[in-house]
């Protein structure tokens, strides 16, 4: 699964937000800031699992406010663990 999540996502936590829901779930893939403010996340995990996570995602942390929570099927990637990607990962 393939999420766009745009409005207050940067600068407020959201990104380790979304690393400790993917701990929790166990969830792999990893999660990047986009330019122009929006977060990407890349997920793979169980159905039910996959479902509840992406719920505390769409919530986010206190000081976040998601305003649009785009998601995408795309074929599995194969990732084993959860990342945050920083700039010059991207």
């Amino acid at each position: 699964m393939k999420v766009l999540v745009d409005g207050r996502v940067q600068g407020v936590g959201y990104r380790y937000f979304v690393e400790k829901q993917a701990v929790r779930y166990r969830i792999s893939g990893h999660v990047k800031n986009l330019p122009g403010g929006t977060v990407e996340i890349d997920a793979e995990g169980e159905v039910d699992q996959i479902r509840d996570f992406l719920e505390q995602c769409h919530q986010g942390p206190p000081m976040a406010r998601v305003d649009l929570f785009h998601r995408l099927d795309v074929t599995p990637y194969g990732h084993t663990r959860f990342r945050i990607l920083h700039h010059e990962e991207l």
